[in-house]
């Protein structure tokens, strides 16, 4: 009984001694805190845009309990940090400061810092940079750096709609459409070369009159997303998805062109409505149009040509045709979309569109239409509707005919599909990098699309996607190999 008695007393006492310890606070210089990191580097965000949010974390392990005398922002709010500790907002009704912070022995705290920075009336990027002091009972100051970008920008929160002829330069400051572009019936918005334009979440283009991006090889046009910040550390939201709306070229839309752009992650690259087939809907030359979360470019019932385009990687189909006309050389049709298995095709097209018969005429000549899948060549064809349709001197991964098809098909060649190599596309592409949502879709010096085109009679044939020249032996698809 007596030794039962001894283990209770000891087990008592072993629970008051840890309480006690539990609740002592150190006033010793000697007792610090230790941080996850000594900067937080926020990501360069345009002005009065939120940025991301960041974190990390406080510990202490010094021994003993600590409290903090002051925990506060050393600008105050003349930075636009706004910053959370232990899940106290140090806000303007506290002074940006807090004295409510107690870590005990071993344990640790979360801090999660944001930033909306103010215009700063500059040009370019400008550093934002402050400290967040921890100041302990014992006097010492211990600090993390916060630091970032801020980037003013002429932001329109409106939707920017376009009534008469109008040219859209690159400024001194980048331009945001936070709820898009519309460009009336009779008008024509023309955007100058060099020129990117930055659209919100739910923002994109409305063309009822004409569209025209008239960028160079040296300075492409630009149309994407507003984020300019980071997803995660490996990946900045640029790359990312559905992160605008696109183009839309309405029924009354004609003679549009787009010439050495860039329009990537959007939601649909390009939408065409069913139009009349006398005239030309969309031109469109040394084009990009990358990483949709619905399809790269979708027409119905319209006149469409593509010329050194590369399509890739989306949702549903890379390019999607219903009826109507189009016309494709030098394209470069990659469906390695890294998100859903249950992605489209590279290619599809139909000669029925919304249940209708509607007649099609589609030529394909010196493209490379590849993908992950082993068919990515969808062709959709109603015997009771009118269909011609052509592929010339093109790589199509799509199983081959059982006969011979010299009618649709003249000089392709058909993927293996037991090929590995062509499966993951490292056999044609420099870089096929889907953790990281990284591409580069300019050839290797393996792929078979190498001297294998047929030279075209037309002078747009002359040059790449780079604007760099082809010799008399081109590469298939849009890039001539360096």
């Amino acid at each position: 009984m007596k030794k039962y008695a001894t283990i209770i007393i000891l087990a008592l006492a072993a629970f008051l001694t840890a309480c006690t310890d539990d609740d002592t606070f150190s006033t010793s210089a000697g007792n610090t805190l230790t941080f996850s990191t000594d900067t937080v580097k926020l990501d360069t965000v345009f002005s009065r845009v939120p940025s991301t949010t960041r974190t990390f974390w406080v510990y202490n392990n010094s021994g003993d309990g600590i409290r903090c005398q002051s925990v506060r922002l050393k600008s105050g709010n003349q930075t636009g940090l706004r910053v959370n500790v232990d899940g106290i907002y140090l806000g303007g009704s506290q002074g940006y400061q807090t004295s409510e912070i107690e870590i005990r022995d071993k344990d640790s705290i979360r801090v999660f810092v944001e930033l909306t920075a103010p215009n700063n009336n500059r040009k370019g990027p400008q550093l934002i940079d402050d400290d967040l002091v921890f100041t302990l009972e014992s006097g010492v100051e211990q600090k993390v750096n916060i630091r970032g970008y801020s980037w003013d920008a002429d932001i329109y929160n409106n939707v920017l709609e376009i009534s008469r002829d109008t040219t859209i330069t690159q400024g001194d400051k980048p331009i945001i459409l936070q709820q898009g572009l519309k460009v009336d019936s009779g008008a024509t918005l023309t955007v100058a070369e060099g020129t990117t334009l930055y659209f919100g979440q739910h923002a994109g283009i409305d063309v009822y009159g004409c569209l025209k991006t008239v960028g160079t090889a040296e300075k492409n046009i630009v149309l994407r997303g507003d984020r300019i910040d980071r997803m995660f550390d490996y990946l900045p939201y640029d790359r990312v998805p559905g992160q605008w709306q696109g183009i839309r070229f309405h029924e009354s839309s004609f003679g549009n062109s787009l010439d050495y752009t860039d329009l990537h992650s959007a939601y649909n690259g390009i939408v065409c409505d069913s139009s009349a087939l006398d005239r030309t809907k969309l031109k469109a030359y040394n084009t990009t149009i990358h990483n949709c979360q619905g399809y790269g470019i979708i027409t119905v019932s319209s006149v469409v040509d593509l010329w050194n385009c590369q399509i890739t990687n989306t949702l549903h189909d890379c390019a999607a045709f219903y009826g109507g006309r189009a016309t494709l050389r030098h394209c470069t049709l990659a469906q390695f979309y890294p998100f859903d298995a249950n992605r489209g095709a590279a290619l599809r097209f139909a000669n029925t569109a919304g249940g209708n018969d509607s007649p099609l005429d589609i030529s394909v000549y010196n493209s490379l239409i590849t993908g992950y899948a082993d068919d990515v060549l969808m062709g959709e064809i109603s015997e009771k509707g009118k269909a011609e349709y052509v592929f010339d001197h093109c790589i199509i991964r799509t199983p081959k005919p059982t006969t011979a098809d010299s009618t649709h098909f003249t000089n392709v060649v058909f993927e293996n599909i037991k090929d590995t190599a062509a499966v993951t596309g490292e056999k044609h592409f420099m870089k096929i990098d889907a953790d990281k949502q990284y591409y580069d879709f300019h050839l290797t010096k393996r792929s078979p699309a190498i001297d294998a085109g047929a030279p075209l009679p037309f002078p747009w044939s002359l040059t790449d996607r780079d604007g760099l020249k082809r010799d008399d032996r081109p590469d298939i698809g849009c890039y001539e190999h360096r």
